[in-house]
């Protein structure tokens, strides 16, 4: 059986995108995802029998030999349904995207920046002269239209005109397009973009003028992206950062807009695992410092790092480490001749059991407890990284528990510690040739 299938809170290029597949691979059972963003349900709600899409839990995943992704080629970002087909070892995988960033193991790749992944998928329609019904022609315009901001967002290329105009000779309906492809803009929106001017700051970075700001929200918001989108319009940004943090979910939400290629957002939010173009992006980040994500964001602006590096190209080695039996006394004069704020503790076996710092030594109120082990006073819930992992990964490790420093173990035992100053290297790209 083959089915097709796009993202999660799928927006209308996903949805397009989804519909352009089934005319491509006709023998494909279209899967529509369980989430959809709000603005497509309208349209749904009258024009959903017309495309026969099935749900997730409707498909028998033992029959499914191959899987056509589109607008997509992440397994994180398809119906947690569907997540079992990545166990499948013979499993074929088409996938359609204009996103870079993906982690399939994709058997026939179509990735290329256009401003909408629809672009694509009816460019293939048009070369095999398929036919299209005016219905499926202003659906796949309303996804070409939502991806490039009308053909206005910088990532909009010509060939992504071109098809607005074949889709047009189509007989795309531009009345039906102007009625559901409206962006809801409520009074919450207008609250949050007047909170955004006036608490966001402007930075110059790399000769760039960049604006931020960070909110607390109350409750999933839809169509942030939007009001990112006006903020950098009304600050007169070259790039704009909206970070937002639920405080009901404890996590952030961090949506950004570019309109110059040196600001890469598609490398940004990948660093953040997140995705995107180059003109616009996004990354959802758990219990994650709103400050902390901004800082990261400024030094990857200024370093304009491209390239994988890991960590053994920018860990600190040898690790100054204490055994757990050590007396506080002892361990605290360590940390002070080092001038260190922090290190590593470990057992017996060489194997580590905890991170003792000076935060940790203000609990020391008695004498007597000078002598007591540090075990005793140690954090026992370290957040540690395997050597073979990248640095833009302990990057995320950083963002994610707010920390400054993480040891990287190899069989157990540590072989090096990366602190906030070795990723800033990464970030730099001060590395020796």
């Amino acid at each position: 059986m083959k089915i097709v299938t796009t993202h999660k809170g799928s927006d209308f290029d996903a949805l397009a995108s989804l519909v352009a597949a089934t005319l491509i691979y006709p023998d494909a059972k279209p899967v529509l995802p369980g989430t959809i963003n709000e603005n497509l349900k309208p349209f749904l709600a009258i024009h959903k029998d017309l495309f026969a899409f099935q749900s997730p839990g409707e498909i028998n995943l033992d029959q499914v030999d191959t899987l056509i992704v589109v607008d997509t080629h992440s397994w994180g970002r398809l119906d947690s349904h569907l997540a079992v087909l990545r166990e499948k070892p013979d499993l074929e995988i088409i996938a359609w995207d204009h996103h870079t960033a993906g982690d399939m193991a994709v058997t026939q790749p179509h990735f290329r920046e256009t401003g909408a992944c629809v672009t694509q998928l009816v460019g293939e329609i048009k070369e095999k002269r398929l036919l299209i019904t005016p219905i499926q022609a202003t659906l796949f315009l309303m996804g070409l239209y939502e991806d490039t901001g009308n053909l206005t967002f910088p990532s909009t290329l010509a060939e992504d005109a071109h098809t607005a105009g074949f889709l047009l000779d189509r007989k795309a309906d531009l009345n039906i397009l102007s009625t559901f492809l409206k962006q809801a803009y409520a009074k919450k929106h207008k609250d949050i973009l007047f909170d955004m001017i006036k608490t966001g700051e402007k930075v110059k970075l790399s000769g760039f003028s960049v604006v931020f700001s960070k909110l607390d929200l109350y409750g999933r918001v839809q169509n942030l992206a939007m009001v990112v989108q006006m903020y950098k319009e009304i600050a007169n940004a070259d790039a704009a950062f909206g970070i937002f943090r639920d405080m009901e979910q404890n996590r952030c939400m961090v949506i950004g807009r570019s309109g110059v290629d040196e600001i890469d957002l598609s490398l940004i939010m990948r660093s953040l695992g997140g995705g995107g173009h180059p003109g616009a992006g996004s990354a959802l980040i758990k219990a994650a410092n709103p400050e902390v994500v901004q800082e990261m964001i400024v030094e990857m602006i200024n370093g304009n790092r491209q390239s994988s590096v890991m960590l053994s190209d920018i860990m600190s080695y040898p690790v100054v480490k204490v055994h757990e039996d050590t007396p506080v006394e002892k361990a605290m004069m360590i940390l002070r001749d080092l001038g260190c704020t922090g290190m590593p503790v470990v057992d017996s076996d060489d194997r580590i059991v905890g991170v003792v710092s000076r935060r940790d030594f203000k609990k020391v109120r008695k004498s007597k407890q000078m002598a007591a082990p540090v075990k005793a006073f140690m954090t026992r819930d370290v957040v540690t990284i395997s050597h073979d992992k990248s640095a833009v990964e302990v990057a995320r490790l950083m963002i994610r528990h707010d920390i400054g420093r993480v040891p990287v173990i190899k069989d157990d035992r540590i072989i090096g510690i990366i602190t906030r100053s070795d990723v800033m290297v990464y970030f730099y790209d001060m590395l020796p040739d």
